[in-house]
This record gives C-alpha cells, sequence and structure tokens, in this order.
C-alpha cells in the first residue's frame, strides 16, 4: 500500500522498533547519549564548514548562542 502524499516510507520501521525494544533501558539510556552527543558533533562540524574563517572560540560561542535559540523554554 501506498503511502498518501507527503509522507514518507519507513521499511525498517518495525525493525527499528523490534530493535529499541530488545534493549534493556540503561541500553536504550546510552543510545540516547550516543546520538545527542553524536548530533551535537555534527552540528559543530557544520558551523565550522559554514564559517571557516571563524576562530574555534567564535565557534563554541555561535554553538552556544544557537542553542539557547533552540532550547525548550516550557520548564
Amino acid at each position: 500500500m501506498k503511502p498518501p502524499a507527503g509522507v514518507k516510507r519507513r521499511p525498517n520501521h518495525k525493525l527499528y522498533i523490534a530493535a529499541l525494544r530488545k534493549m534493556t533501558p540503561e541500553q536504550r539510556l546510552m543510545k540516547a547519549f550516543e546520538l545527542s552527543e553524536f548530533s551535537k558533533q555534527l552540528f559543530l562540524h557544520g558551523l565550522r564548514k559554514s564559517f571557516p574563517e571563524k576562530s574555534s572560540a567564535e565557534i563554541t560561542r555561535t554553538y552556544l548562542d544557537r542553542l539557547e535559540k533552540c532550547h525548550n523554554r516550557n520548564y
């Protein structure tokens, strides 16, 4: 069955859910930390590519400023 227009196919979604269910709570938490760290590193890499003229300190400041803008302020 074809998904409605604009909806992405996810052929491996059931496998992903099954893999998550097999993990212990500790393993899921460690995976969440790993993915979070990976996301931060990818974001920093993108900033360095976007602003090659900026120093490391300027990149760090930009990184922190942008993270602050994204922070959920509902708490």
